[in-house]
């Protein structure tokens, strides 16, 4: 979106008829050109056409819908129209929010975020006050409707955030109750955007949508923005590799992924152990925790943050130079959306991957999905650092009065770090 990051198209945001209240704060944020997915879907989502929209993490997404929403709203002819805007994690929700309310800097709208995991009864209050947009999670705003704290037929505009993920996270049963509480597809505007929409997702919208217009943006190959590259390395050299490399590379700011917590909290005690100030973030890490580690992590309180793949989608953090897989994921979709927290919005970065033997198995299915073959550079001795014991790890013991994951029945919430693998549904089936 910005002029410095060449991702640009020819279409400015000053070409749509667009009320001076939004314009001034797409200038306040620096924002000229439009992106291709914004170029592409603006102009239909402004004419009232429901759409699904597919393009690159990074790019723009969540402006795009946030800028249509607020039009719409600002438009209205009746006033207790509200939007709903739905999406699969804690983190994405909050950032959504954020970016939601920059966009509202100039108006009278107001909007509310409801997520489980905390400020419970503060979500609540805020509900009985005036509000134009609830942003959340689907198990929060299915609590809320129970309580009468959401009147979901309000919703004339409906928005599903990475709707993919939604329903690889087990929500297409609680995502289809929340949308048939709603005015019908035909008398609400509804919006679908994701990084990857496979056929599963394209179903389930032709089904709880009305008509909508798949806006596909081409995939920019990923070696175009982002350098990649993998160690073929034993599972008992993954350690002093990682460190090796970190020592030898000295990230500024970088992402570690694992696919399980526990394997998490080892790497984390290694680097904190050899001298790299690194945080841990994972599942049942408390939220608001969770929150001022992304937020200490975003300010360069510390340059390496740790994560199970809670931390894949929704964190938007600029200038993360690299993104190390210590372990490569199941799900080539997961594969997009961890190396997405690097090179965004067109930027230069870093994806390097570790390809052990537990693992390696899955780095096929990442090349057929991603259309890219991944170099591979040899291990050698001057890589693999000489490593000293990890630190202790603290642990929490488990309250069996406050359980992690908020009210009960927000699922949203209680998500597990590894996502349930669905041995039905192939990755070359994914990947079409």
């Amino acid at each position: 979106m910005n002029d410095k990051n060449g991702h640009l198209t020819n279409t400015k945001f000053s070409d749509f008829d667009l009320p001076e209240a939004i314009q001034s704060a797409i200038s306040d944020l620096g924002y000229t050109y439009c992106t291709p997915i914004q170029a592409k879907s603006l102009p239909l989502i402004l004419e009232n056409k429901n759409i699904i929209g597919k393009a690159d993490t990074g790019t723009g997404k969540t402006a795009t819908f946030l800028i249509a929403v607020i039009n719409k709203l600002l438009s209205r002819q009746d006033k207790s129209t509200k939007a709903l805007v739905l999406s699969p994690t804690r983190e994405l929700t909050i950032q959504i929010e954020k970016e939601c309310k920059t966009l509202l800097k100039y108006t009278d709208l107001k909007s509310v975020v409801v997520y489980g995991g905390a400020d419970y009864e503060k979500q609540k209050q805020r509900l009985t006050e005036d509000h134009d947009i609830v942003i959340g999670t689907v198990g929060r705003v299915i609590d809320f409707s129970k309580q009468k704290l959401i009147n979901l037929k309000s919703f004339q505009i409906m928005v599903l955030d990475e709707a993919d993920r939604m329903l690889d996270m087990g929500f297409i049963k609680d995502v289809r109750y929340l949308l048939r509480q709603l005015p019908a597809p035909e008398k609400r505007l509804n919006l679908l955007f994701s990084a990857t929409i496979n056929f599963e997702v394209q179903e389930f919208a032709y089904e709880l949508m009305n008509n909508p217009e798949l806006i596909s943006v081409e995939t920019v190959k990923t070696e175009s923005k982002i350098e990649q590259h993998g160690y073929f390395v034993a599972n008992n050299e993954k350690i002093a590799l990682l460190i090796g490399l970190m020592t030898k590379l000295s990230p500024s700011r970088s992402i570690v992924f694992t696919n399980m917590k526990v394997t998490a909290e080892k790497v984390t005690a290694f680097l904190q152990g050899n001298g790299i100030e690194a945080a841990l973030l994972s599942g049942d890490v408390p939220q608001k925790r969770r929150e001022s580690l992304v937020k200490e992590f975003s300010e360069g309180k510390f340059p390496v943050l740790v994560a199970t793949d809670v931390a894949a989608r929704g964190l938007h953090i600029d200038e993360v130079s690299h993104v190390f897989n210590y372990d490569l994921p199941q799900d080539p979709e997961d594969y997009v959306h961890r190396i997405g927290r690097t090179g965004r919005i067109g930027s230069s970065g870093h994806a390097i991957n570790l390809i052990c033997e537990s693992y390696a198995f899955y780095q096929p299915s990442i090349e057929e999905f991603t259309e890219t073959k991944m170099p591979t550079l040899p291990v050698t001795e001057d890589l693999l650092a000489k490593v000293a014991p990890a630190a202790p790890i603290a642990r929490k013991k488990p309250s069996h009065r406050n359980k992690p994951g908020g009210k009960p029945g927000d699922k949203t919430a209680n998500n597990r770090n590894r996502r349930p693998h669905n041995k039905n549904r192939s990755h070359k089936q994914a990947a079409k």
